[in-house]
């Protein structure tokens, strides 16, 4: 049995990737044979899978691809790759009387609040009626400045969307270390405060196959704990990985655990939270508004603590909330005037909310 009902499992291109390149089927195999396990304990799962890039290599092994670009050639591998993939999940989780269904998405899905619970109600549907969705980045169209930092902040995305009780991130380490993970010396730090900085450990080079590494795996999980949501990262190398993490009566692996928050947010505010990347504009406030909305108090954004705004923006974009003091980003919102409205009313007393405070993301420690 298991404390969880659902859950977001993340399995890194460095699980899934033998050291040629290539799809590391049998740990594919190992994976599906846990997933299926944790569904007959009775969890929902959701799988963020990488592996399009390695299947498509795997299938284009003998094509000379030297004269395309890094662009080219990954939406070469991943067009081909990704019917391969998913055709291999389908087969094993068929073996265990198991549908999947495939969700391909792209950054610029999340941009607004209509395509994103399009997506949520997309996914909730399929576990409605027992099927797992394994989720993927559309690589085959996703351009460099639209794509996702990596599966790890669209599998944070995801399992704030779907009010997941834990996101288990899978890499090819234990997890993260206070040190150099080569070094006999160095050990894993298995608990963590969100509010507790470890930046410090964190080594900044990219995973060997994947576009991102520990730094946006860190960066993603302290976001997402900080959510309401457990984060898990671990070895998806070692055997029954999964159901020793998740299972009762198991041996606990060493991994790394970020503790969820005791106030975890609304749906609405976890969208903004991870959408911010598409704010259009920005809104400066004095030290009156900074104070109080970085209080633990409820606090909207008035027009009375506004003293500039930025670029051009309509009624319900997402804007980014800015300190005038030390332009340092507090957080984003979603705004309830125009662009040329909110100049029209900044220093104004009396009138409503520029940013109301339930539609308002602070992304900056409070006091």
């Amino acid at each position: 049995m298991s404390r969880y009902k659902r859950i977001t499992v993340k399995i890194g291109s460095n699980v899934l990737t033998r050291a040629d390149g290539t799809l590391d089927v049998t740990r594919l195999s190992s994976l599906v044979d846990q997933i299926a396990e944790l569904r007959a304990a009775g969890m929902e799962v959701i799988v963020i899978s990488s592996g399009a890039v390695a299947c498509g290599r795997s299938e284009l092994k003998g094509l000379n691809t030297a004269r395309l670009d890094d662009v080219d050639r990954r939406q070469l591998f991943s067009g081909v790759g990704q019917a391969k993939l998913i055709n291999r999940y389908y087969d094993l989780f068929r073996e265990h009387g198991i549908i999947v269904g495939q969700v391909l998405t792209l950054k610029e899905s999340f941009a607004t609040r209509r395509h994103y619970l399009n997506q949520r109600n997309c996914m909730l549907t399929m576990l409605d009626n027992g099927v797992i969705p394994i989720v993927n980045e559309n690589d085959t169209v996703s351009v460099t400045e639209l794509m996702f930092t990596d599966n790890d902040e669209l599998s944070g995305l995801v399992a704030a969307m779907l009010d997941c009780e834990a996101l288990i991130i899978l890499s090819n380490i234990d997890g993260i270390y206070n040190g150099d993970p080569k070094s006999a010396d160095s050990r894993v730090i298995e608990s963590v405060d969100p509010r507790r900085d470890l930046s410090d450990y964190i080594r900044t080079e990219r995973s060997g196959f994947g576009r991102g590494g520990m730094v946006t795996k860190y960066r993603i999980a302290r976001k997402v704990a900080d959510e309401g949501i457990e984060v898990i990262i671990a070895n998806g190398k070692k055997d029954d990985i999964l159901t020793h993490l998740l299972l009762e009566g198991r041996e606990r692996p060493v991994c790394t655990r970020f503790s969820p928050s005791e106030n975890p947010t609304s749906s609405m505010k976890r969208w903004i939270a991870h959408s911010v990347g598409f704010a259009k504009g920005r809104i400066l406030i004095d030290s009156n508004a900074e104070e109080a909305v970085l209080s633990t108090h409820a606090a909207s954004i008035l027009p009375v603590g506004v003293t500039a705004v930025e670029g051009e923006f309509e009624r319900d974009d997402l804007v980014r909330v800015v300190s005038d003091a030390t332009g340092q980003v507090l957080g984003v919102g979603r705004v309830a005037y125009n662009s040329d409205e909110a100049r029209a009313f900044i220093g104004q007393r009396g009138a409503r909310p520029m940013v109301h405070y339930d539609y308002l993301y602070i992304d900056f420690p409070k006091s």
